[in-house]
């Protein structure tokens, strides 16, 4: 597509993960602006919010959440902000984005904030896998599996039960050891890493 000119509104969304020894902290921003009011006397940004929360590296669950509005449109919008508190015992995993809906949606929350507490369950699960990268660069960790992997069953397509991540790792692939993406299946079976090396990955 070509042509779109200037967009008529722009929304940004931005998650940040700060390791502990046994936490994260992910801090994650919204801003809504629009483009074609900077300049003028019309509002140009009409949210600027943050959620951050501690979430533990064993079992992901969240420890503590607290938002903050910076702008927004009504006087009133900050006072659901101490209900963000609430996503404090959620563990991040299958059912996390239904007891989202269910704690924070329609009336019961802020629509927005509420949007930034289901985004960041993937980067929750995310952030944990760059732990573990972290851990296999530096030597401390064979993989990013930390285990068997079971983890990861479920959570897409590659990840299927019987699907190719499994594929893979029978033929010796281990995830975080090299090139990505990761190569196709055939690559594992005959014994190469995909670059022509002999061996697994």
């Amino acid at each position: 597509m070509t042509g779109r000119g200037a967009p008529v509104h722009r929304r940004t969304i931005t998650f940040d993960a700060y390791p502990a020894a046994d936490t994260l902290e992910i801090v994650g921003t919204l801003r809504d602006e629009r483009p074609w009011a900077e300049g003028t006397d019309a509002v140009a940004l009409v949210h600027d919010l943050e959620l951050a929360v501690v979430v533990e590296l064993s079992g992901l669950a969240i420890r503590s959440a607290e938002a903050t509005m910076r702008t927004f449109p009504h006087a009133e919008c900050p006072a659901i902000a101490p209900a963000m508190a609430g996503l404090a015992g959620l563990a991040v995993g299958r059912g996390y984005t239904r007891a989202v809906q269910q704690r924070f949606g329609g009336p019961l929350g802020c629509s927005h904030l509420e949007h930034l507490a289901r985004a960041l369950g993937p980067v929750v699960v995310q952030a944990a896998t760059s732990v573990r990268a972290r851990q296999v660069a530096d030597g401390l960790a064979p993989d990013l599996l930390g285990g068997d992997g079971s983890w990861m069953s479920g959570t897409c397509h590659v990840w299927a039960a019987g699907g190719v991540a499994e594929a893979k790792l029978a033929a010796g692939w281990r995830p975080g050891r090299g090139s990505y993406p990761a190569p196709e299946v055939a690559a594992f079976v005959a014994g190469t890493d995909g670059d022509g090396n002999t061996g697994t990955t």
